[in-house]
């Protein structure tokens, strides 16, 4: 039942389970353990790029397994593009949309474009990545296109409930597993220290690093994990759609535990839930996690996320690494351990360390299949391990799912059918293939009571008895309420479809998705770029409020509305504005424009809605909201934006890409301290600190907006690129700075 048919005060049923699937076992373990759908990727253009993921082959298996389950799979194409990426990110759309899964997850504007305007069969859910976090955001969210927004993570219970009931639109919320530490999407840490990207599925997890400080040293940004079993019956209670379990990089042992507790505490009757919260909690521990938090969900749980004496790793400490050797490490264990669990072994400053599985192990000298706590053991490993390593049980023993994997038949081509039924009549029209229209003639009574329904013709018409084809979209007209024996209505089935096996040949079917293709290549070549005249570049500087450093464009944050009161020319809109501070936010742009002010810089999607009619205005999409590439651009201008900045993290040449493609003017952020992680978490730290490589960092609180901020030492300073305007951001640096970087601008890591 969709929201628009529900009647007022009534709660949908049980909500989704939503749950990872890395690679194809840990789909199958999702779908055996009992979730509704999973979400999964290909190799490229998703958030996990280090996971196993889905060859296109296996994930067409992967989604007509979970169809003919009553299943649904979701694909993740979660990342930014850059302008060179375009073509390839097209063929990607079309592959995806012939594959049919029940919907894509997407991060980039410019693939909501494409998918939207060239591939309307993709059904699109906006990424946790998209930074949707007020009822602004949902609005512009509809206007996007999408159907479902998975909400930044970083939100209250109250906050959602606030959002709930502003919107239409599908919610889907995490509920379980590893948090970031950074508003979502928002995260250059991992990016600024070698060019890994979360925005690009490399996070290297810098935020599970030990840093040094004036006052000591700890992990400072690693947040424990989620969970959030308890929470269940306020979420079925606000009328969220889909509950997400994340662990993409899990193994399929960490899938079917987690799945399976929190499957048994949404179909626990309610006089029982309580009761079953012990057993979920013994399930959920063989997950092999951090300690257990809510999350951001209330304020005192965000308040105490980050411990400082907390090391980053996951998993059930095992022991320290007290022996070295050639091929292998030795260590004497404090829990039992079995042939097939998986190990990490964690230098103590908290970076990464390596990952295995446990294939022998050596027990006092002699091969063991198991180890007791209090025994010395030796594992071969050929990855460095770090002396006084700390090892974790990441994982334990599971099936591999080979024989499943490899009994699964290829994917079957799909039928789109149109279906029209009457009392003596019933046709069926395949919209994509070669074959002419089938009727046949029937003589059904009018129904006193359970006539056949669109369900009814669409599940029973999916039977299909055919090892080459399958149903694939089903459209169907009724006209009257007829009763269809079941007997009937199956013989009609099978005689349509030996039809369709007897006059349709393998590989006939029509690809809609070529169409789409060749509407983009026109489209792109047909893009009229902007050009700017070196005589209109002018420049930007931003400032702290009554600043009075040069600059042909002043910009100042207005958070509020004394803020707004201080402005010179532009207004730069916060990044986060929680439900609770939205009226405050209107008020301050209303009364700036009043004062004349026609320039404001959004740096969230939300504030594209709080703008309304732009007639006028200039209105600059910036950092940290990320624009890389032609078609991000294109859709922002459809939302009044007049200028974008080039994401931060791109470098040169795809900035010039950008610049020659984009229909609206470049700004380019040549100087200053950009924000590598912005999060509404209690940071046990504040000022200067260190990593274990030398590399300096800022932390600072704003009281204003209750957010903390986490800035390099080095100030970002970049060349003039030609045709492009300029942007300063002294807010928190200075003209002059002795210690630059150039981020990924000359790196090409990106």
């Amino acid at each position: 039942m969709s929201r628009e048919e529900r009647a007022p005060g009534v709660l949908p049923p049980n909500p989704e389970l939503l749950a990872p699937a890395g690679s194809p076992a840990g789909a199958l373990a999702a779908f055996e353990a009992g979730a509704d759908a999973i979400y999964a990727g290909l190799a490229k253009f998703n958030a996990r790029e280090r996971g196993e993921n889905f060859t296109p082959e296996r994930m067409a298996q992967i989604i007509e397994y979970a169809h003919k389950l009553g299943r649904k799979v979701y694909l993740t194409l979660n990342t930014l593009v850059k302008e060179s990426e375009l073509p390839e990110v097209a063929e990607t759309l079309a592959l995806l949309e012939e594959m049919g899964p029940d919907a894509l997850l997407v991060q980039d504007l410019g693939i909501i474009r494409m998918a939207r305007e060239y591939f309307p069969k993709l059904v699109l859910h906006a990424s946790t990545q998209m930074g949707f976090h007020n009822s602004a955001g949902l609005e512009v969210a509809e206007k996007l296109g999408v159907s479902r927004v998975v909400l930044e993570r970083q939100m209250t219970l109250d906050e959602i409930a606030a959002v709930r009931k502003s919107t239409r639109l599908e919610l889907e919320v995490f509920v379980h597993g590893a948090l970031c530490v950074s508003l979502s999407g928002a995260c250059l840490f991992s990016s600024y220290l070698g060019g890994y990207s979360g925005n690009r599925g490399k996070c290297k997890q810098p935020c599970r690093r030990r840093y040094f400080g004036k006052n000591g040293n700890g992990f400072f940004f690693s947040p424990q994990d989620l969970c959030t079993i308890e929470l269940i019956p306020k979420l079925r209670a606000l009328g969220i759609e889909s509950l997400k379990i994340e662990g993409r990089l899990k193994q399929p042992d960490y899938v079917r535990q987690t799945v399976g507790a929190y499957r048994m505490l949404l179909d626990a009757p309610e006089e029982e839930f309580r009761g079953r919260l012990g057993e979920a909690r013994n399930m959920l521990s063989r997950g092999c996690g951090r300690k257990w938090s809510l999350g951001f969900y209330t304020k005192e749980s965000a308040g105490t996320l980050v411990s400082h004496d907390s090391l980053g790793a996951a998993g059930l400490l095992c022991g320290n690494v007290n022996e070295l050797r050639e091929n292998g490490f030795g260590f004497t264990t404090t829990k039992r351990l079995f042939l097939g669990d998986r190990l990490r072994v964690q230098p103590q400053s908290g970076d990464e360390g390596p990952a295995l599985t446990v294939t022998k192990m050596f027990v006092e000298g002699k091969p063991a299949r198991k180890a007791l706590p209090g025994q010395q053991l030796v594992i071969p490993c050929d990855k460095p391990v770090a002396s006084g390593g700390l090892v974790f049980k990441i994982g334990e023993s599971f099936p591999d799912y080979t024989k499943e994997l490899a009994a699964l038949p290829p994917p079957r081509e799909k039928l789109d059918l149109e279906l029209k039924l009457s009392a003596n009549r019933i046709s069926i029209e395949v919209r994509n293939a070669p074959l002419a229209r089938w009727e046949k003639e029937l003589s059904l009574a009018a129904a006193s009571s359970h006539p056949v329904t669109a369900e009814t013709l669409e599940k029973e018409f999916a039977a299909a008895d055919s090892k080459t084809f399958a149903l694939g979209r089903f459209h169907c007209e009724i006209a009257g309420s007829y009763f269809f024996p079941a007997g009937e209505l199956k013989a009609v089935r099978r005689e349509f479809w030996n039809e369709v096996k007897q006059n349709l040949a393998p590989g006939s079917c029509f690809r809609d998705s070529a169409v789409g293709l060749e509407k983009f290549r026109r489209a792109y070549l047909e893009l009229a770029p902007f050009r700017a005249l070196p005589e209109h570049l002018r420049e930007t500087v931003a400032v702290k409020p009554n600043g009075a450093e040069p600059g042909s464009r002043k910009a100042v944050r207005a958070s509020n509305v004394y803020e707004i009161s201080k402005l010179t020319t532009e207004a730069i809109l916060p990044e986060f504005c929680p439900e609770g501070r939205l009226d405050s936010l209107r008020k301050a742009i209303r009364n700036a424009r009043n004062a004349g002010i026609r320039r404001f810089r959004v740096t969230s999607l939300y504030a594209l809605a709080l703008l309304g009619e732009s007639d006028g205005l200039e209105i600059t999409a910036s950092t940290p909201l990320p624009v890389c590439n032609s078609m991000a651009a294109l859709e922002l201008s459809r939302f009044g934006a007049t200028r974008v900045m080039a994401h931060i993290e791109l470098e040169k040449k795809d900035v010039e890409a950008l610049r020659d493609h984009s229909v609206l003017p470049v700004e380019l952020y040549r100087y200053g301290r950009p924000v590598l992680l912005v999060t509404r978490a209690g940071i046990p730290a504040e000022g200067e600190i260190r990593d274990a490589r030398g590399n300096g960092f800022c932390i600072r609180y704003d009281r204003r907006d209750g957010l903390t901020r986490l800035y390099p030492q080095k100030v970002h300073s970049i060349p003039r690129l030609s045709g492009v305007y300029d942007y300063y951001d002294l807010q928190n640096a200075h003209w002059n700075s002795q210690e630059t970087g150039t981020f990924n601008f000359e790196s090409g890591w990106f």
